[in-house]
């Protein structure tokens, strides 16, 4: 994945950091990378796969922090994708301040930022695989892994229609889902019927007839290879989001029903199995060492970036990040119903080396249009950089406990351990735009309820347990809940129930009161009639009061066992 002329590049890089007193200029960043560097490929063999997944409604180029901890337990302790930083630089191969260390880590994040500006667009994404299908002709499928809809102002305001009107551009061949249900039955199914293409989850079942819900394979001839696409939607999804929001609709993982369409479709003559998914990357693994004849499973839902294909078994694993960063492209010489060789790429979409695709930028303007000023309306000044992503507290994430500690007059906040919310950098103004891609679902109300001590080690507890339950069959993606005003300890070592210790208020630096009660805050419960301010209203009053946002790193929750 590493060249040579990468290598040189940082060593041109490192004179410039020096000669410039620490700064990279965004013209020798620009100068280093180009279009066709990044999209040079040694094609292999007569099918291509391209896969994108977890765009979570970003249509622009966007800033991206990956995460500094990404703690694997069990039988992926230490495996990707559960590396971070130098560890994840060191096993890949790749210099540091190179221009994949800053697509693919947290190192040196605000500094390459500056230097090599915002990754994805949907019109980058869209020359993309314009040239890819000019160059391998009739052998590319391109699919998407999902959590595609959700997850920006416009989205969100639509219920997915500008991000199902600027794909189809694209002409995706199929896609599965997550967020997608939480736009309710009646809408989701509005929007699957507009696709043009198939909608595909074998693990989704008619609650009342206990039938198939949704289309489970789709069947492709790409370069002579017959293939078979299975769709695996994300299994906890009715756990993880509003019941009542899908209430005729069962999921789960479904190993039993996988294995079956696996080798139903061996049996209707597929030559290549490709399961798309958004099981999560440890899922997906533990899946792939259970089930034979899955040739490569492209995995979604936990925001896994990884240069390299995971081979586990005779299937590959492929992790094509999040955000609309990330493209992967993986060519397959498939002979004789196997494959014999395979060449993989995952190429970041850098905004300022590659050229938008003027059809797709149409679009896009057009379905910001309606949003064009509230997106762009400054409501404050980031004086530290804000993110979100990694198994803890982010920063973006502080400053909504923060928001919602003083707005609902709370002595403790808990907010959503989700992956998804994009990064500001310091020194930028705050926009509405930043507020939404950090709180945009479509159950965003703010509670405020009494909780004992007892009770909130008790939700600690059930969320850790679905982050670092050794079994990955256990595991609900998503990262640690994170909570305002509210410290303690957490050993991930330790079995459900036991992980958890040394809670304490953080105002009074007391321990909790097991048998107190506590005025508690949150948004995006899973209840229905949930009352309460949008969380974004909150967040903005905040900021706008504030006026200059700066974030400490968070120190209130010690971590042990990793």
């Amino acid at each position: 994945m590493i060249t040579r002329r990468e290598v040189l590049q940082v060593v041109a890089a490192t004179a410039a950091l020096v000669a410039g007193g620490g700064n990279l200029t965004r013209a020798f960043a620009q100068q280093r990378l180009t279009q066709d560097d990044l999209l040079k490929f040694d094609s292999v063999g007569n099918v291509t796969l391209l896969h994108v997944t977890d765009i979570h409604g970003q249509l622009m180029p966007v800033y991206f922090r990956e995460p500094s901890v990404n703690i694997g337990v069990g039988d992926a302790r230490g495996l990707p994708p559960h590396l971070a930083g130098t560890e994840f630089l060191k096993r890949f191969g790749i210099p540091e301040k190179s221009a994949s260390a800053y697509a693919m880590t947290s190192e040196d994040f605000v500094a390459l930022a500056q230097s090599y500006g915002k990754i994805g667009g949907l019109d980058r994404l869209a020359t993309v695989v314009k040239q890819v299908r000019a160059e391998r002709d009739d052998k590319v499928l391109l699919l998407d892994g999902g959590d595609t809809w959700q997850g920006s102002l416009g989205a969100n305001s639509t219920k997915g229609q500008d991000m199902v009107d600027c794909m189809a551009l694209l002409k995706p061949d199929a896609m599965t889902g997550h967020w997608e249900f939480t736009y309710g039955e009646a809408r989701f199914k509005e929007l699957v019927g507009q696709l043009g293409f198939p909608f595909l989850a074998l693990n989704i079942r008619d609650t009342e007839w206990n039938e198939p819900a949704f289309d489970a394979v789709k069947m492709f001839e790409k370069g002579g290879v017959k293939i078979a696409v299975l769709g695996q939607a994300y299994p906890y999804t009715p756990v993880a989001h509003p019941r009542w929001m899908m209430p005729k609709w069962s999921f789960g993982i479904r190993e039993g029903e996988v294995r079956a369409q696996v080798e139903k479709a061996r049996r209707a003559g597929a030559q290549l199995v490709v399961l798309l998914s958004h099981n999560g990357f440890d899922v997906d693994r533990k899946l792939a060492s259970r089930v034979a004849g899955i040739d490569v499973i492209l995995s979604g839902h936990t925001h896994d970036a990884l240069p390299e294909a995971i081979k586990v078994g005779n299937t590959l694993l492929i992790a094509s990040g999040s955000h609309g960063k990330f493209i992967s492209r993986l060519d397959l010489d498939v002979q004789s119903g196997a494959v014999k060789d395979f060449r993989y790429k995952l190429i970041p979409l850098f905004a300022d080396a590659i050229a938008p695709d003027a059809a797709m930028t149409a679009a896009i303007s057009k379905a910001r249009v309606p949003y064009a000023k509230e997106l762009a309306r400054v409501v404050g000044q980031a004086e530290s950089a804000l993110y979100r992503r990694g198994n803890f507290n982010g920063t973006f994430d502080d400053l909504i406990c923060a928001a919602l500690l003083k707005e609902r007059d709370a002595e403790i906040v808990l907010s959503p351990g989700v992956r998804w919310g994009t990064s500001v950098l310091p020194g930028a103004a705050i926009t509405m735009e930043d507020i939404h891609n950090a709180t945009a679902i479509t159950y965003p109300q703010v509670y405020r309820q009494p909780m004992t001590g007892a009770r909130l080690k008790d939700v600690l507890e059930d969320v850790a347990d679905n982050l670092f339950n050794p079994d990955p069959y256990y595991q609900q993606g998503g990262d640690m809940v994170r909570c305002g005003g509210l410290g303690y300890s957490i050993d991930v070592s330790k079995p459900i129930g036991q992980r958890i210790s040394n809670m304490t208020l953080l105002k009074t630096g007391r321990p909790l009161d097991p048998g107190k009660e506590y005025t508690v805050a949150g948004w995006a419960s899973v209840e229905e009639g949930t009352q309460g301010p949008p969380v974004w209203d909150l967040v903005e009053k905040y900021i706008a009061a504030e006026k200059t946002i700066r974030i400490a790193p968070n120190s209130s929750v010690k971590i042990s066992g990793a």
